[in-house]
């Protein structure tokens, strides 16, 4: 299968290893890219796509290109290099800022990972193959694409209320709006082809971008 993996996807994959191997021996270097909110407030804004190359270990980085190179050759197959392109760092930045957005009142809040990107790369698989199927750990049974989608949303909300661990749902949740929105502008069709799915996808979304803030309050 790696045979046939498109140049784009690879390219990206080669960009995020050589990035995340340099931090991992450099901490200054991942200190003056990664994603800090006190830091962007202040004019380093370039700090919401760097920060998506770095990464915090093997295991983080690793995880996420195993699901760029799951994902990402459908997005380019469908869709064409230029548009994956367009969806990859477009929820990049949706990500980065919904973290911005969320996260604004603490300013040493900060976070690396290409998880916003990757979850807009996700989505849009969703959407642009509904009859996707996916096997996760040891479920020996496949799970419709959308209710994953649904439940990814789902956790990421509850992941967002309790801080679960060291992970940026707050990233995850805005890459994730972020491939969602850029696909549906990119392929208006969706609309009427998979409006069911739209519909599912789109309504906690729609919930989250009015209502998130007060997560904060439960």
């Amino acid at each position: 299968m790696m045979n046939n993996i498109n140049q784009a996807v690879l390219l990206l994959i080669i960009a995020n290893v050589l990035v995340s191997m340099k931090g991992f021996k450099d901490y200054a270097f991942l200190d003056k890219y990664k994603f800090q909110v006190g830091k962007v407030l202040s004019g380093e804004k370039i700090r919401t796509i760097t920060s998506g190359f770095l990464h915090v270990d093997w295991m983080h980085l690793g995880f996420n290109m195993y699901a760029l190179y799951l994902f990402g050759d459908i997005v380019v197959h469908i869709l064409g290099v230029v548009n994956f392109l367009i969806i990859y760092f477009g929820s990049l930045l949706a990500g980065s800022l919904y973290s911005l957005r969320y996260h604004k009142n603490d300013p040493y809040y900060s976070s690396i990972g290409a998880s916003g990107a990757v979850s807009g790369i996700v989505y849009a698989s969703i959407l642009l193959y509904p009859g996707m199927e996916l096997y996760l750990f040891f479920i020996p049974i496949p799970i419709p694409g959308y209710i994953f989608g649904v439940g990814y949303l789902l956790y990421s909300i509850y992941g967002m209320k309790k801080q679960l661990g060291n992970v940026g749902h707050s990233a995850h949740l805005g890459g994730a709006i972020g491939g969602f929105v850029i696909s549906l502008l990119l392929n208006p069709s969706l609309f009427n082809t998979n409006k069911v799915l739209v519909i599912s996808l789109g309504i906690p979304i729609i919930l989250l971008l009015l209502f998130g803030d007060k997560l904060k309050n439960l």
